[in-house]
């Protein structure tokens, strides 16, 4: 077995008013044989603390199993927003995954968001595992942001498909999120969107440790015992990757009564969902636009005009 070393520090963010530092914790885990580097970053929005509890498990079974390579994580990049419960950074109300790649004479999230993706850079990773959480009633899925590179595209489906969840090709491009901008540089980057936010579903972190194990095992940076994970759904899909929607929209105000649950298939005009006025009236039933697979319930019971009440994967 080849050396392992472990390290834990911290990036320091700011100091404030108190003259207390506040940072950014750093993790790292590496073999004395080379080989590819994975970044994991966590808890980019405040409230989604699956990705951080995803990261210390990982660290636990690879201190005794990292053959080669090296895995780096920045668990919790959004105390402040942790701190509060809060998707954003509750000092300034920047959502972080909007303020990439950074710059650091700009806003508070410009100048964390420029540390973590300089720190990222400078480390030349093989591939970087955003980890988030979605609404309280989805399931697990991997999230592509297709990128202007062939070459980049190709990777990232490569390792998406060895994560055994179900694929999700994003269909907006979010120009100032981190996974877009690590594509800009050729760097691989992937999204887990682990379940829900705000508590800790510890299927959900089993899920999460499971994909990021099966990613390792394929790399040989951890021994191959041939278990590899596959969320059930994708004995129905296989590697069919979907692409992601919310719509339909509702449009009208009221109650939503689902009629299909996440992880569903579901056909174009299938019937999903029902919208109720104050009275109990049944007032707009909300159909499927497209075929393909329910990924999630909106959090809120309330639908209003405009409002998605589902998110889905439908065949490209």
């Amino acid at each position: 077995m080849p050396g392992i070393k472990q390290h834990y520090s911290f990036i320091k963010i700011l100091t404030g008013s108190d003259l207390s530092r506040r940072r950014i914790p750093f993790m790292s885990i590496k073999s004395d044989m080379e080989g590819p580097t994975v970044w994991l970053t966590g808890c980019m929005h405040g409230d989604e603390i699956g990705g951080t509890v995803v990261i210390h498990e990982l660290f636990k079974k690879l201190k005794n199993s990292l053959l080669k390579g090296s895995v780096l994580a920045f668990p919790l990049m959004n105390p402040f927003g942790f701190e509060t419960v809060s998707r954003n950074i509750a000092i300034s109300k920047e959502d972080l995954n909007r303020s990439f790649p950074g710059d650091e004479r700009g806003s508070l999230g410009e100048r964390i968001a420029s540390k973590i993706f300089n720190y990222i850079l400078n480390s030349k990773p093989s591939l970087v595992i955003d980890l988030h959480n979605d609404w309280n009633k989805s399931i697990p899925y991997v999230l592509n942001d297709p990128s202007s590179n062939r070459e980049v595209d190709q990777a990232i489906l490569y390792y998406s498909g060895m994560t055994g969840l179900l694929q999700i090709e994003d269909t907006e491009k979010i120009h100032s999120s981190l996974t877009f901008n690590l594509t800009r540089q050729n760097i691989p980057a992937i999204v887990l969107e682990l379940g829900e936010s705000f508590i800790i579903n510890e299927k959900n972190i089993q899920i999460g440790i499971s994909a990021i194990w099966n990613i390792l095992m394929r790399l040989g940076m951890v021994p191959d015992n041939a278990d590899y994970y596959q969320y059930p759904i994708l004995k129905q899909v296989g590697n069919t990757v979907f692409r992601y929607s919310s719509l339909p929209l509702s449009s009208t105000s009221g109650i939503i009564r689902f009629i299909k649950k996440p992880g569903e298939m579901v056909t174009k005009g299938q019937k999903i969902a029902r919208v109720y006025n104050a009275f109990g009236k049944h007032i707009e039933t909300i159909s499927a636009l497209a075929d393909g697979i329910i990924i999630g319930h909106t959090d809120n019971a309330l639908a209003f005009p405009g409002s998605p009440v589902m998110a889905f994967g439908t065949y490209k």
